[in-house]
């Protein structure tokens, strides 16, 4: 593997070459004042781009609408809400008036657009209205939703129908487009008289709306020398030469003129070699050639199988061109093994969308749960009245939530992303009638999705794979012949932080013992419970026993951490044929959650987390699903698979590969103080490796001060690994200061063995996982076996 070293291509005497004949656009849309923008409003240049600037929807959401926005049964407030002409963007009336930045939501922040009544709130409070007119607008992280009520239906569905729109187009945008429409957003935001003309004063505070403090003396000279006309304003041509300067790439443009040379075009010879250079093994000349015809903005380039510097960015912004395996992001691993082979993703209280003390209970944390690719989720079930159990966290100030209403929405939103199983962890403190009508909603509501039987009546007791159960959910709870004590009753299903108290105290211990016993399961329930019976795990066999493969054994983070240290390889082995759900210990009263990496390490499949705390553990958890398609299911290394393993995460042996980053650019990162235009981020690049202890390590860059814009560091950073197929990867973009903690600017998390090696484009994401686009970091990666 080439790491960092170059050759020159020999290009033979016929191959082609038109050089003079190809321009070179920066493939910028026309700028403001241009005789082709057709319009003297420069923000309605970024819908016109977008292809919607005809489109009836679209312009009624840009004239805005009057629409109720629904909050509880007595919270229903008109506001008046309207598209921005960037298109990415939407303002919104508030009652109390804020800074202006805050009166927005952003598109690409929107998760999913409902028609009807279909979110909690809506189906709680917008009874008054009929569904027609209703649409709520789910966002990505912690926001809340935004349930609203249009005049009419047919304005509700313009807004159903533009917001798809929008959305469709902006995933559908590359990175240079994405990059083209924000750097228009932000002139047209600088551009204080609206005039279509820039003074240097408004220059001025373009760069500092995009996060760079330039020097006066430089910024002047730099606008001098685009102001042709002489009368300091830049118009049309002007502002497009300005910004071709303010987006000038040189490292990309270096690595460009290395494989040119100097006619400044690649031939598809030259780029396979780059391509070859980056990693890619199996690239062929065909492959070079279909990049050409992909990214390639000039025709007549395109015409002659030549690449130009645009397209080489626009290939190197684009997935293809990102440090994550493109070839990765569908489902690629084999599903046809057993349950106990996967890593799956998995909630903790997973109702709950703030702390476990007083936070509100709602069935949206599903939802949103299940968005984010989860396959375990967990219901605190209690006795509710009129017969109708809850959820919630008990004993606590949590709001409290029909058990019925989650089973709806498992039906209705468990398979939106993934089609593979679903696990549903019951915590149960219901009487036996009450457990009854559980039995009774599970079936009802999920009919033909829910696992009633063995799939194989020959061998009832071996886990299926994930393939055998796409579409199907099951059921974790006890299992009435398991289940008996010494005096024949049965045990509930309690299981979390009870464990943790009675590891505390004996008398803690003694009293959970009661409330156990007071406890009975129904039939009706255990029938339910086919291949996840849920069991304590309080020591580890260190002989080998039969298998139990239907037994999920629960275990808090602290004794899976014990079992680790002191019987690491047992605890492996133990893994390989059953499932372990391993949850936070209950003094976690703020919902804050425990490193996932550690319980991964010893082959646990089931590691809840909270999923409403963001953090860099919930970072750890979309990296590692981030692969196999989003699907929730992430087949264990080989070594975790085996029962006759003799693999210890705390004894992993030499290191066996080498992980080499250098850390180039960054571009377009976020201001994190936008009402304080003078703030600008000083930004480090710190890069983690999260693994078994000993390959866990992180380095970072210095610091470039003042300039969030294009920072430069042309640092290395170097890592030794010993189990680099456990290892994640985290690249992490904060804001030096010297007086207190650094701020969190974003973040990417990813398997080692999904990164791609050469110069690499990542795509960073903000602590709640939303896109930041287009902020990358530029970096060159290098991955050597010993």
């Amino acid at each position: 593997m080439l790491c960092g070293s170059w050759r020159r291509s020999r290009r033979s005497p016929e191959e082609p070459r038109v050089a003079a004949q190809v321009a070179t656009p920066l493939a910028l849309p026309p700028s403001p004042a241009s005789p082709d923008s057709g319009t003297k409003r420069p923000g309605l240049r970024a819908l016109k781009k977008m292809g919607l600037t005809e489109d009836e929807d679209v312009q009624a959401m840009l004239r805005g609408s009057r629409l109720l926005k629904i909050r509880s049964r007595t919270w229903h407030k008109e506001r008046l809400y309207r598209l921005q002409e960037d298109g990415l963007s939407v303002w919104f009336q508030r009652r109390v008036p804020h800074a202006p930045s805050q009166h927005i939501f952003f598109v690409q922040h929107i998760e999913a657009v409902r028609e009807g009544h279909q979110s909690e709130g809506l189906r709680r409070f917008g009874g008054a209205y009929a569904p027609a007119r209703c649409l709520t607008i789910a966002f990505k992280g912690r926001r809340k939703n935004l349930d609203l009520a249009a005049p009419t239906a047919e304005e509700a569905q313009r807004w159903v129908r533009g917001l798809a729109k929008l959305r469709a187009r902006l995933d559908a945008m590359s990175q240079r487009e994405r990059l083209d429409h924000w750097i228009h957003s932000y002139l047209h935001r600088a551009d204080s008289d609206q005039d279509s003309k820039m003074s240097f004063k408004e220059i001025k505070s373009l760069l500092r709306m995009v996060n760079v403090d330039m020097n006066d003396m430089y910024a002047y000279r730099l606008f001098k020398e685009c102001d042709h006309s002489n009368n300091e304003r830049l118009e049309g041509a002007e502002i497009e030469a300005f910004l071709r300067r303010l987006l000038k790439r040189p490292e990309l443009e270096a690595i460009f003129h290395r494989y040119s040379g100097e006619d400044h075009v690649l031939s598809a010879s030259e780029l396979l070699e780059f391509l070859q250079d980056q990693g890619e093994d199996s690239a062929t000349l065909a492959c070079a050639q279909q990049l050409i015809q992909t990214y390639e903005l000039n025709e007549t380039a395109k015409q002659h199988e030549l690449m130009t510097l645009d397209g080489f960015i626009m290939y190197l912004l684009s997935p293809e061109g990102a440090a994550l395996n493109v070839a990765h992001t569908c489902v690629f691993q084999d599903m046809g093994q057993p349950l106990a082979h996967y890593f799956i993703s998995s909630s903790h209280n997973t109702y709950l969308t703030d702390s476990q003390i007083g936070g509100p209970s709602s069935t949206e944390a599903y939802v949103r749960a299940f968005a984010q690719g989860c396959r375990c989720v967990e219901l605190d079930c209690w006795e509710g009245q009129g017969g109708e159990p809850i959820i919630y966290h008990g004993h606590t100030l949590t709001s409290k939530i029909l058990f019925r209403d989650v089973i709806q929405a498992v039906r209705d939103h468990a398979f939106t992303l993934s089609p593979y199983p679903v696990i549903l962890s019951l915590e149960n403190h219901c009487g036996l009638e009450q457990q009854a009508v559980m039995a009774h909603h599970l079936r009802s509501i999920l009919g033909d999705m829910l696992v009633t039987k063995a799939l194989d009546s020959q061998n009832p007791e071996e886990l299926p794979s994930p393939e055998q159960l796409k579409g199907r959910v099951l059921v974790k709870g006890k299992k009435l012949p398991a289940a008996r004590n010494e005096d024949g009753r049965m045990l509930s299903d309690r299981e979390d932080e009870e464990e943790e108290e009675e590891e505390e105290t004996e008398e803690a211990w003694e009293a959970a013992e009661q409330r156990r016993r007071a406890k009975q399961i129904s039939p009706e329930l255990s029938a339910l419970v086919v291949y996840c019976c849920a069991s304590r795990l309080r020591t580890l066999n260190p002989r080998p026993r039969p298998p139990q493969p239907c037994q999920v054994g629960s275990v808090g983070e602290r004794k899976a951490r014990k079992f680790t240290r002191e019987a690491g390889n047992s605890f492996v082995r133990h893994n390989t044929q059953q499932l372990t759900r391993v949850y936070p210990m209950g003094l976690r009263m703020n919902s804050a959650n425990y490193n996932p990496q550690e319980m991964w390490n010893s082959g646990c499949q089931l590691v809840a987390l909270n999923f409403q705390t963001p953090g860099y553990e919930m970072d750890l958890n979309t990296g590692r699903f981030l692969i196999n398609g989003q699907c929730g299911y992430v087949l264990k290394p080989a070594y975790l698979r085996r029962l006759d393993t003799t693999f210890d995460p705390e004894c992993p042996g030499p290191p066996r590969t080498t992980l080499t980053v250098q850390v180039l650019t960054a571009q377009q990162l976020p201001k994190l103080n936008a009402e304080k235009p003078s703030s600008i981020v000083d930004p480090l690049v710190r890069v983690e490796i999260h693994g078994v202890p000993a390959d866990c390590a992180h380095k970072e860059t210095d610091y470039v001060l003042n300039n969030g814009f294009n920072p430069c560091w042309k640092q290395t950073l170097q890592f030794r690994l010993r189990v680099p197929e456990l290892v994640l990867v985290r690249f992490v973009v904060e804001d030096y200061d010297a007086t207190s903690p650094n701020d969190f600017v974003g973040q990417f998390t990813l398997p080692l063995n999904s990164l791609k090696q050469g110069y690499r484009h990542i795509h960073l994401l903000s602590k709640d996982g939303a896109s930041l686009s287009p902020a990358t970091l530029f970096v060159h990666i290098c991955i050597e076996d010993s």
